[in-house]
């Protein structure tokens, strides 16, 4: 292996992360070496909304990992994002929660996560964010509270010396509606030693796209950042604060305030190798440290990728609740996804949720969950962040709650 070589990758940040509509507070690292695995972790803290009508504009946050494998060709190569995103869906109406996505230059796809302790409430608990590539090919799994929730089908090999970045941080449309607390981003990646390692700070590039709070900027049009420390990539801490006071409150935070303790915090025992008390212990008090001290979990990350007994999904069915007008949820539903996918609503097909057919209808299986389905065969960007377009795209978005269930658009929605 050629000796590790890295420089902070402040063209490709440049380039990724600057637009005029969506705003970011992100950081670019360059390991210097193979990378085959990345790890986040932050709090879910309370991502707020102004209860006001913004008509068919955009606002949402979204705090991610992403991590690309190979940008030996572009910056905009293939790439994996598993993060939190929160978005304003009505005048006060919003949704929360993790998801993945793959992306690639010739179409993506997204999943939401529904697996893990409360994933979507922002309860100020610890979660993790992780991708590891598989042992055999170029693709890489996705774990989530560390337990495997995807694959991706798309992703390129990973190739010697330095062609590879590791992001973190935080993405902004429509900040004037929106406050968000201080998250503290952690960070790592693993080697191919499968030992797993800090950036080097010298090897880090920022892209920050709107003027740091001060008394010349202030909120709500103005991100608060800190990157710690001067050695090795700790902590991005990271907000957008709606008024001066939360901005003022937020300059000297490094972390949200701990969660309290769950049920799922008492387990005992071992599960797949994993010493799980130890494992809730950790997540709750210093989840970046979890890999290299709970018992058994650095080996079951990279082999069982399912290790967390309290984040499993639960094995009874629950009541997915379909109420409510299906002309309004139409309405509601054409214009998020016109406004996600950047095409024409009247050009959408929409498919209701299937109708209920007997009285037990509303008894799902865990997991499921009554959709609406939107096609188009129009030219979309997806949900990424560039000047690529593609042909159409599916989406399909809970009929409870409105929130996006999974989507795909160009070539990889034939992938399997």
């Amino acid at each position: 292996m050629p000796p590790a070589s890295a420089a902070p990758p402040n063209d490709a940040c440049g380039i990724l992360y600057n637009a005029r509509i969506t705003f970011w507070a992100m950081t670019c690292s360059q390991p210097g070496e193979p990378m085959i695995g990345g790890f986040a972790t932050w709090r879910n803290v309370p991502i707020t909304f102004d209860q006001t009508d913004t008509g068919s504009a955009t606002v949402q946050a979204s705090n991610y990992l992403r991590v690309t494998p190979n940008t030996e060709s572009s910056p905009l190569a293939a790439n994996i994002e598993i993060g939190l995103y929160a978005q304003k869906t009505g005048k006060t109406t919003s949704t929360y929660g993790p998801r993945w996505s793959e992306l690639t230059t010739s179409g993506g796809r997204t999943k939401a996560i529904t697996a893990g302790v409360n994933p979507t409430k922002p309860d100020n608990r610890n979660h993790t964010y992780m991708t590891v590539r598989q042992d055999s090919g170029n693709q890489w799994d996705v774990l989530y509270d560390f337990n495997k929730v995807g694959s991706t089908t798309s992703q390129l090999k990973v190739p010697r010396g330095n062609p590879n970045r590791i992001d973190v941080g935080l993405e902004v449309t429509g900040p004037t509606y929106i406050n968000i607390p201080s998250i503290a981003d952690r960070m790592q990646f693993m080697g191919e030693n499968k030992a797993w390692k800090q950036v080097a700070t010298r090897n880090v590039a920022k892209s920050v796209t709107l003027p740091a709070c001060s008394a010349t900027y202030k909120p709500p049009s103005c991100f608060t950042t800190k990157l710690a420390d001067a050695t090795n990539f700790m902590q991005w801490t990271v907000s957008k604060p709606r008024r001066q006071a939360a901005a003022l409150a937020s300059t000297d935070a490094t972390s949200p305030a701990p969660a309290r303790r769950s049920g799922v915090d008492s387990l005992t025992g071992t599960f797949n190798g994993v010493d799980q008390q130890a494992l809730q212990s950790c997540l709750e008090n210093d989840p970046d440290s979890c890999l290299a001290t709970v018992p058994g979990l650095a080996d079951c990350v990279v082999t069982v990728r399912v290790c967390n007994a309290a984040a499993l999904p639960p094995a009874s069915s629950g009541l997915e609740d379909t109420t409510g007008s299906a002309v309004v949820w139409a309405a509601d539903i054409r214009a998020q996804a016109a406004a996600a996918f950047e095409v024409p609503a009247d050009t959408l097909t929409l498919t209701p949720p299937t109708a209920p057919a007997g009285p037990k209808a509303r008894v799902r299986a865990a997991g499921s969950d009554a959709a609406w389905t939107v096609t188009s065969t129009g030219s979309t960007p997806g949900l990424q962040r560039t000047d690529q377009r593609f042909d159409g795209f599916t989406a399909r978005y809970s009929a409870r709650t409105g929130a996006l269930l999974d989507a795909c658009w160009g070539d990889l929605c034939d992938a399997s």
